[in-house]
């Protein structure tokens, strides 16, 4: 005896009213965070997570640096995804990303940041670091307005990256701690700009 098809969705409501409820429904839900969501810092946008070579690191804070009346570079700091509480200065895989607003050349970029280590270091650390220092600076290319440098520890080494292009591999934890102090240790550049990075603001 020849049966009749079954209804897809029982109770008699038709198929097309249960995929429209199930979508509706679907729609409802809470989505999770993910590396497509981002925040904005004046036209700089920067991803809540960022995974590379396996490690996730988690937004932990961002901001603007002004340098007098310029406003100079969009900044965003990184940390292990396991590691929630801001600690800059430790061994924790950890990054940091600026965005420049304006060209500037890499032998200024390598000069402030040879001058920057030497004040916040003294000279006996900075003789100290200064094989390894002037190696970092001489990986430095000039920027102009859009371009990004990442600055990255990944827990055994340390990285420049300009728009996603590796320019430095090394190391030294002792260079990467006076790298990141520049703008994260306990006399920054800035101290608004720090407190913005580390989420204090």
């Amino acid at each position: 005896m020849h049966r009749p098809a079954r209804r897809a969705v029982s109770h008699g409501i038709p198929t097309h009213m249960f995929a429209l409820l199930l979508s509706l429904l679907l729609a409802s839900l809470p989505i999770r965070a993910n590396a497509t969501e981002t925040v904005e810092v004046r036209g700089a946008t920067f991803a809540i997570e960022v995974e590379e070579a396996g490690q996730v690191y988690r937004l932990i804070g961002h901001g603007l640096f002004r340098y007098m009346i310029w406003t100079a570079y969009a900044g965003a700091y990184y940390q292990a995804d396991d590691q929630p509480a801001p600690a800059p200065l430790s061994s924790v895989p950890r990054r940091l990303e600026l965005e420049y607003f304006h060209a500037i050349e890499a032998d200024d970029l390598a000069a402030a940041t040879r001058d920057s280590v030497r004040e916040r270091l003294g000279e006996p650390a900075y003789r100290d670091l200064l094989p390894g220092l002037n190696a970092f600076n001489r990986a430095y290319r000039s920027v102009e307005p859009g371009d990004r440098y990442a600055l990255i520890w990944d827990g055994e080494a340390l990285f420049l990256v300009l728009n996603g292009e590796t320019l430095y591999t090394g190391d030294d934890t002792a260079l990467a701690k006076a790298l990141f102090g520049i703008w994260l240790g306990d006399s920054p550049l800035r101290d608004d700009f720090r407190d913005a990075l580390l989420g204090r603001r």
